[in-house]
């Protein structure tokens, strides 16, 4: 039995810092045990296989491993894949949301610090919004993320311990959870 994952990497090819070609990314993984090593765009998205009863922490292992090999510190989400597909298929904006570029979804590193969000869903944000998901925050950026409110205030309450992707990407990740 399988497990299918995603590793999110944060903060890494944005401009010319933390530069990880994808190609040494899905090298690294596989050298780890995973298989199926799938990327997507060039901003540190990996699908992979887990074998089924490994103990090991995937997502800190690849982790360690970019600094070690790769000379590069990069916080790594991991999620379930099912957890993906669901973000992607239960998304709870999708009524008002109407550019997947400028819906983001914010994935903690830890999941129990999305509850820290919860506070911001009684402020009032519009033209912007936020929703809470069982793994994932919906932030609806209308104006883009550059001028967003809510997303200088989500990022500050999860103390930057987060990474985010906006729908148009991780519906691509979804797709590629499904391929094998």
């Amino acid at each position: 039995m399988t497990d299918r994952r995603v590793a999110l990497l944060r903060g890494i090819n944005v401009g010319t810092a933390k530069r990880i070609a994808m190609a040494d990314l899905r090298r690294l993984i596989e050298s780890l045990g995973y298989a199926d090593v799938r990327t997507l765009l060039n901003s540190g998205n990996a699908v992979f296989t887990v074998s089924k009863g490994r103990s090991d922490d995937p997502g800190r292992r690849i982790e360690k491993a970019i600094s070690v090999r790769l000379g590069v510190t990069a916080q790594v989400t991991l999620l379930k894949g099912k957890d993906v597909s669901a973000a992607v298929r239960d998304n709870p904006l999708a009524s008002i949301a109407d550019d997947p570029s400028r819906l983001l979804l914010m994935v903690p590193h830890e999941p129990k610090a999305l509850a820290r969000l919860r506070p911001l869903l009684t402020e009032p944000w519009a033209p912007e919004a936020l929703a809470l998901g069982s793994r994932v925050a919906y932030l609806w950026c209308a104006e883009g993320i550059v001028k967003s409110r809510l997303w200088a205030a989500a990022s500050r309450s999860l103390e930057d311990a987060c990474t985010a992707r906006n729908l148009a990407t991780m519906t691509k990740v979804a797709a590629l959870i499904e391929r094998r």
